[in-house]
């Protein structure tokens, strides 16, 4: 069954790769050059020429096609390597079957195309004229005649075309601290605690590795790593402190860029890091995995909970998590809110009262009402908040 999947998804991939290298040598052959070998006989110049005739439908309807099938080649192929992996080396396979496919399926045979027109046009002119049939009918029943219009532009559809597959691996503009774990969720152990206690920890959160303090957060001594406790416990040797099994920290300023970062560790072969802000605190720490979830989404292992950042509340009010992005709140509620300043709902709470308000008190801003529904000590944990009213 593997097998079939990675012959489907390769089947598809050679379709695309027609499609984007047919497609590029279309539009670079002049309609005149079709028109007149198509008067010398040439029946796939004839079919060239007639597509040509309206060349605004040609880049949004074969573009509308290749995508569709570029995407359709990746899911049995993902879905192999699903079968056979899991965790952080699925997400690794995925993301090296993503950058293969962008290569091989889009930018080598645009590049072909365009320095073979006419060639390749006429070879894959059968093809060609399908897909701008199906993409055509497509296009005019997903897309509004306005937008429509704005696809016709060559160029642009091109760049669109390429955003659309490159996304999920173009996150250059993300920064370490919307990504990282904050310290207020940090779960750390002190350097002076016994092993035994940090097995406890381990086994108690479910994580594998932990930060390391000395005398508090803003003073992190190293990483403990599970594995490390694992080999301790099998010499069956007298319990020691962490800090003569901890690994060094590897510290990180919040305002790196998530794409440095990940090459980074990656070349390093580090696996967490401590992110510290301006003023050499620490701001909270970051892993790998919390970097590859950026690319391909959230990884649920054994470990994790599914939590609900939003859920609805009898009176029709939202009850949101405090850490999510205040960008995400406006597009729920369809209101622009503040962002300068702060990422999350907490911290335009907190930006809104100037100081950490009470249970139940509630603020206003542009027209959105919040109200600090659960505060754990000096951390607002959830928001409940009501729209305005139409």
């Amino acid at each position: 069954m593997t097998a079939l999947a990675l012959a489907l998804s390769l089947l598809l991939l050679v379709i695309a790769t027609a499609l984007r290298a047919g497609g590029a040598s279309l539009v670079s052959t002049p309609r005149a050059d079709a028109l007149h070998d198509a008067a010398e006989g040439s029946d796939r110049a004839a079919t060239v020429a007639e597509i040509l005739d309206d060349r605004s439908r040609i880049q949004p309807a074969i573009g509308m096609v290749h995508s569709a099938t570029l995407v359709a080649a990746v899911l049995p192929a993902g879905w192999a390597l699903a079968v056979d992996m899991d965790g952080f080396p699925l997400a690794v396979a995925l993301t090296g079957l993503g950058v293969a496919v962008i290569l091989v399926g889009d930018l080598l045979p645009r590049s072909v195309g365009r320095r073979s027109p006419r060639t390749l046009a006429y070879r894959l002119a059968p093809i060609l004229k399908r897909a701008v049939a199906i993409g055509g009918r497509a296009s005019n029943f997903l897309l509004e005649e306005e937008d429509a219009e704005e696809e016709i532009e060559q160029d642009a559809q091109d760049r669109e075309e390429i955003e659309l597959i490159s996304s999920v691996l173009d996150f250059s503009d993300t920064i370490v601290r919307e990504v990282m774990v904050p310290r207020t969720d940090m779960v750390t152990i002190r350097e002076n605690d016994v092993s035994d206690l940090a097995v406890d920890v381990v086994v108690e959160h479910g994580y594998s590795r932990l930060p390391v303090t000395g005398e508090g957060f803003d003073d992190i001594r190293g990483i403990i790593y599970a594995k490390d406790l694992l080999r301790f416990l099998d010499e069956g040797t007298a319990p020691e402190a962490v800090s003569n099994l901890m690994r060094p920290a590897y510290f990180v300023p919040e305002t790196k860029r998530v794409s440095d970062l990940l090459s980074d560790m990656q070349s390093g072969k580090v696996h967490i890091a401590v992110v510290v802000d301006e003023f050499g605190g620490t701001a909270g720490i970051v892993t790998i995995e919390d970097l590859i979830e950026e690319l391909v989404g959230e990884i649920v292992d054994e470990h994790d909970t599914e939590e609900a950042m939003v859920e609805v509340a009898d009176d029709g009010s939202l009850l949101v998590d405090a850490r999510m992005a205040v960008e995400e709140l406006s597009e729920l509620v369809g209101v622009e809110l503040p962002d300068e300043g702060w990422d999350t709902v907490g911290g335009l709470v907190l930006g809104l009262a100037g100081r950490v308000p009470h249970e139940a008190e509630t603020f206003e801003v542009e027209g959105v009402v919040l109200t600090a529904t659960r505060v754990q000590g000096r951390r607002i944990a959830q928001v409940s908040v009501t729209p305005p009213s139409k």
